[in-house]
């Protein structure tokens, strides 16, 4: 494997007197170069919709995080780095170990851990969230929203600071309409609904994009702190939540049907002896598109961890979702059943491979090893489909 198909864009630095100069992390050679993002007096114009606060607070809002799995530790990490000096982040995970790691990681001073929910609420008035399930999100937000409650009662009679709630998760939009229902019942309460665009390796450089809906004044007081720490670009879909969680399923099933593309493509190219590893290079001249080069890039080396991307039972749930909202709006995407029913097909045959014993290179698989069931059809190997191709040079 060569250095280009290894590198990973370099995570930015945030100066303290200039966290907010943009950055332009590096690319390896064979993606497009990013567009560069001027200076920061000009930044707004580029990646953020909306004009700075016209009398920004003299304190900056403590935030805090909660959720760190692959996507959220990055995204926390260029969060902590990119804070005011002196300021911590409050993270809260259920698995301890990850949240002392971010802090190892982040430097001294940069990490506060959270014992619970309730402690990252007491501590801080802009609290993001990034969670794998919309039962996840939605227990999760049960106890964010009932200790905010306790928290006013307990400094009653005195000026109150309102919290912001930023949800990142890929969430059905009936939920996020439920969420900032429950949100509105307190006037010192606003809740954004903001998915992102991007794998893990966009959170670590922090080039993600991010879909944003919610009060538009909420939206002012947090976007210039998003952008540059964790993304490169906001879209603004208005104030209906359920508008930027349509938005991220409608996305996902575009990245659902690249990576069907690609299986299908890829796998006949091996059928037909060719060779992947040849058409992955026509592949990045003539689509050179980060998903294709990426995606393309898995699928050539059968690597589907899914630690490292996204999990397939992820991409199941999104593809769920997907299905509901074409039938809610009666409008097909076909593209995205055959994705589901692969997803399905390789899950399957991972788990009858470990129920008997079978050698497992990973404990969860990516979502793009639904090119595994295409494999099988095709009657290639599910993880070397090169043998195929090496057969057939033999003859």
């Amino acid at each position: 494997m060569s250095n280009e198909d290894n590198h990973i864009p370099r995570r930015p630095s945030f100066p303290t007197q200039q966290r907010l100069r943009p950055f332009t992390p590096s690319t390896p050679p064979d993606q497009p170069q990013p567009q560069r993002i001027p200076s920061s007096s000009s930044i707004s114009d580029m990646a953020i919709p909306y004009s700075r606060p016209h009398t920004p607070s003299p304190h900056a809002p403590a935030y805090g995080f909660i959720g760190l799995g692959n996507m959220g530790y990055e995204m926390a990490l260029n969060l902590s780095r990119s804070l005011p000096q002196g300021q911590t982040l409050t993270v809260y995970n259920r698995t301890l170990a990850k949240s002392e790691r971010l802090a190892a990681a982040a430097g001294e001073g940069r990490i506060y851990i959270a014992q619970n929910v309730q402690e990252v609420v007491n501590r801080c008035y802009v609290i993001l969230t990034s969670l794998g399930t919309d039962k996840a999100v939605e227990d999760t937000y049960d106890l964010l929203f009932e200790a905010h409650k306790v928290k006013e009662h307990q400094v009653s009679g005195q000026r109150v600071r309102s919290t912001i709630f930023i949800e990142t998760s890929t969430i059905y939009p009936t939920l996020a309409a439920k969420l900032d229902s429950l949100c509105a019942q307190n006037p010192h309460r606003h809740f954004l609904m903001c998915p992102l665009f991007g794998p893990p390796a966009a959170a670590h450089s922090a080039q993600l994009i991010l879909v944003l809906a919610g009060p538009r004044i909420a939206k002012k007081e947090v976007a210039y702190q998003l952008v540059p720490a964790i993304a490169r670009k906001i879209i603004d879909v208005g104030e209906n939540v359920e508008r930027a969680a349509s938005f991220k399923l409608i996305g996902n099933a575009m990245v659902l049907g690249t990576i069907e593309m690609l299986s299908e493509s890829m796998t006949m190219a091996e059928k037909a002896g060719l060779g992947t590893d040849v058409f992955y290079s026509f592949i990045k001249d003539m689509f050179p598109a980060p998903s294709f080069i990426g995606y393309g890039h898995k699928l050539l080396h059968s690597e589907f961890d899914g630690s490292k991307g996204f999990a397939i039972e992820g991409g199941l749930k999104d593809a769920g979702h997907i299905r509901h909202l074409v039938e809610e709006k009666n409008c097909p995407m076909p593209m995205v059943d055959l994705a589901h029913q692969h997803m399905l097909t390789a899950r399957a045959w991972d788990r009858e491979r470990k129920r008997l014993g079978g050698e497992r290179k990973w404990e969860e698989m990516d979502w793009s090893a639904m090119v595994i069931a295409l494999r099988l059809a095709g009657g290639l190997d599910p993880l070397d489909p090169a043998a195929h191709t090496r057969a057939v040079l033999e003859e």
